[in-house]
């Protein structure tokens, strides 16, 4: 069974909310709906999977530093697919 990967909210006020989240191997962040638009700042190297409520599961290689963005309304679940810890920072933009 996948355990769940710890989120600690760094941060949050009317208009941005700031996660570090942090992955064992395997773990996951359970399935979850994005409200706002997103960006995410990988603070370790690391590869994931996101998996979409149909199953479909997407690799992804993450670089420290080499941030993305995403929109609003994804839903997915984020598995540390690598063989080493994983943490990353969101911010949420409401």
């Amino acid at each position: 069974m996948t355990t769940t990967a710890r989120a600690t909210v760094q941060h949050e006020d009317e208009r941005v909310r700031v996660t570090r989240w942090d992955f064992a191997p395997r773990e996951s962040t359970g399935r979850h709906v994005h409200a706002y638009d997103y960006v995410v700042v990988p603070v370790t190297d690391g590869q994931i999977e996101a998996i979409t409520p149909d199953g479909t599961a997407t690799p992804s290689r993450l670089r420290a530093g080499e941030s993305y963005a995403r929109p609003a309304g994804g839903e997915h679940e984020v598995v540390n697919t690598g063989d080493a810890p994983l943490a990353f920072v969101e911010i949420e933009l409401k």
